[in-house]
């Protein structure tokens, strides 16, 4: 059982308000903006805060600390009490991710690359650290956050779990909302990082930034790039293999060879021998990774009069 009082650095008979000062200091020490590496720690310390800033919560955790019966015991004997009832204790719930697109070209893809991307977030409150102000616990649901109602008569009878109403599954309502951001717990901020691309990446992977999401949930969700590969300059990509098209008029078939653009530099091919547009040149080796080059030959037959 994690010690809550321990991670934010406080008594246990600590005040609310040398609670509420704790948190503040320890999250941004270790807010992930400014310390990279304290992103775990950052969640921890708001899953601490969660729970002793919230009298109701803060008492049922003293009492399960203290009960010798605490722990892993503890959480199993309350929670096959509660799926008697068809309901289970509140929890938290992870923060979301962020989902941005970023467009790359085939060469982009080949090279690896850096990219500097700028995208909108929800940064949570430094006035009232991401609580929105002060809370009460939720009177009808008394702090769960749903209701369970019963349908039916005699042996058709059937309870249903509902989101509460009163304060639409949070458990509490907000008294004293914060000033600044309305009592919503963020604040929204134009945000820009750098992150690598890593070589061979293909439409439809995901490039993950932990931490770097919206603040919810007293957590920060991780930031995801979508990639999707745009044909440019004549390239494309196919699996492994690097396919390049190549645009020939009548003047060109009179060569002998051709020069190949290439992201490792230029390549000079020999002209084939029969032209056959429906079968591409194969260089091996010339590809992502292990695949290959394929040049497809397309023919304009505009000759000069």
């Amino acid at each position: 059982m994690k010690n809550y009082y321990k991670l934010l650095e406080v008594e246990e008979n600590a005040s609310e308000d040398d609670i509420k000062k704790s948190y503040r200091n320890l999250s941004k020490k270790y807010h992930p903006d400014l310390n990279p590496q304290g992103a775990e720690k950052f969640k921890e310390i708001n899953e601490a805060y969660e729970v002793l800033s919230n009298k109701e919560k803060r008492k049922k955790y003293d009492f399960q600390k203290s009960n010798p019966y605490n722990g892993s015991e503890f959480s199993d004997f309350f929670a096959s009490m509660f799926s008697n009832q068809n309901f289970q204790p509140p929890r938290n719930h992870p923060a979301p991710d962020k989902i941005l697109n970023l467009q790359l070209t085939p060469l982009e893809s080949y090279l690896g690359q850096e990219k500097n991307i700028q995208y909108f977030r929800e940064l949570h409150c430094d006035t009232c650290v991401g609580t929105g102000g002060d809370r009460a616990i939720c009177g009808l649901c008394e702090g769960t956050g749903f209701i369970v109602k019963t349908f039916g008569t005699g042996f058709l009878v059937q309870q249903v779990r509902m989101a509460c109403p009163n304060c639409e599954g949070r458990g509490y309502n907000l008294i004293n909302k914060c000033y600044k951001c309305s009592g919503k717990g963020t604040l929204g901020n134009a945000n820009e990082i750098k992150i690598n691309i890593p070589k061979g990446i293909d439409s439809g992977q995901f490039v993950r930034i932990r931490g770097m999401g919206d603040y919810r949930n007293g957590n920060y969700g991780d930031l995801l790039i979508q990639i999707e590969l745009k044909s440019s300059e004549g390239f494309e990509k196919m699996g492994s293999d690097l396919v390049y098209n190549l645009y020939l008029n009548y003047e060109d078939l009179l060569k002998d060879k051709y020069s190949i653009p290439h992201p490792d530099g230029e390549l000079i091919v020999p002209a084939p021998k029969n032209f056959d547009t429906s079968k591409p040149l194969r260089l091996r080796g010339k590809g992502y990774s292990s695949g290959d080059m394929f040049i497809k030959i397309h023919v304009k037959f505009d000759r000069p009069t």
